[in-house]
């Protein structure tokens, strides 16, 4: 009922993307969404190029569906883009690129027939990726979790975007975590939405299992925006849980960095990326499974859809609810219209 002309091109039944929320968007994650009829979105953050390939090949044992992999451009390893391309990904997510940058690599994938898709957070940034040669955008809302470049709302971004790039397809992401914030995107001009903070409740992301909880907890005035995890990634807005160590430093008058509470601190270590890692404070790593940090001294990724999300559940359980209750809304309009 819900299938929208970007479903049609990719070739899915539901408008639902899984977001490439870091190393929590695992090869499973983004399988079970795929098997449910989304997209799901494998995530590559800073992994080295090796191990995105073995990401790769693993989701498409784990599927026959679309899918797509998230790049994080800032965050580019040498080879990563070649190790997609390689591999023929169906679909390609970029974020926070610059135009001759998007330009090149955009140019590299539709060689390959890989659909490119760029997530943006302005107008402006839209107009910038489809002169890049985009096959669509992702318009991410300010109240979005992890890392966030635009400063305005969903529900103003998402018509703004649609006006300057139709007929360009444009997905919806930030604050959609059920089927009326679905439904409700639907209706600004978005013709799918891409969902994180809903995913990383599922029980197939790779994180923490106190994180997961943590998300189920909280409501979105827990959330805070800011630049406070850089370490890794620097001067780029994200948005968090407020935990112990941002409440110290904003007890603290929220400092620069180099002056900032228990800063130089080492908190502990996990496996990322295949190899372990160390974990100093105001590190931007997402806390995944096994790792000895305590989550209060990490980046606890989440955006304001968290008031939206009371459970930790499958993937696919997650994909069908969604469906059902965006159909179910949409039924109760059409009653009340009549």
């Amino acid at each position: 009922m819900l299938c929208t002309p970007f479903c049609r091109t990719i070739g899915i039944p539901h408008p639902i993307l899984s977001a490439g929320i870091g190393s929590a968007a695992s090869p499973e994650l983004a399988a079970a969404v795929s098997n449910a009829g989304g997209l799901g979105v494998l995530g590559t953050a800073s992994l080295p190029a090796r191990f995105v390939r073995v990401q790769i090949n693993r989701l498409r044992e784990l599927s026959d569906r679309p899918f797509g992999v998230n790049v994080v451009l800032p965050l580019l390893r040498r080879g990563t883009i070649e190790a997609c391309l390689d591999e023929h990904v169906p679909v390609l997510v970029l974020f926070w690129g610059e135009a001759e940058e998007l330009t090149s690599i955009i140019a590299d994938a539709h060689r390959q027939d890989t659909r490119v898709f760029v997530q943006v957070g302005s107008r402006e940034e839209a107009l910038v990726a489809v002169d890049a040669g985009a096959d669509g955008v992702i318009a991410q809302g300010w109240e979005a979790g992890g890392h966030v470049r635009g400063t305005t709302a969903l529900s103003v971004l998402v018509p703004t975007v649609v006006d300057a790039i139709a007929p360009v397809p444009v997905i919806a992401a930030g604050g959609v975590a059920d089927g009326r914030t679905l439904l409700a995107a639907l209706c600004l001009g978005a013709q799918a939405v891409s969902m994180g903070t809903r995913f990383l409740a599922s029980e197939e992301a790779n994180a923490d299992l106190g994180y997961k909880q943590r998300v189920v907890s909280a409501i979105a005035e827990d959330t805070v925006r800011t630049e406070l995890f850089d370490r890794g990634w620097e001067r780029a807005s994200h948005r968090v849980l407020r935990n112990e160590l941002v409440r110290t430093w904003e007890a603290a008058g929220r400092p620069n960095p180099g002056a900032r509470p228990r800063e130089g601190e080492m908190l502990g270590t996990m496996l990322s990326g295949g190899a372990t890692v160390s974990i100093p404070t105001y590190s931007a790593y997402v806390p995944e499974p096994g790792v000895s940090a305590s989550l209060d001294g990490m980046a606890l990724y989440a955006g304001q859809s968290c008031s939206l999300v009371n459970d930790i559940k499958p993937a696919a359980q997650i994909v069908g609810d969604v469906m059902r209750d965006a159909e179910a809304t949409l039924r109760h309009l059409q009653i009340g219209a009549a």
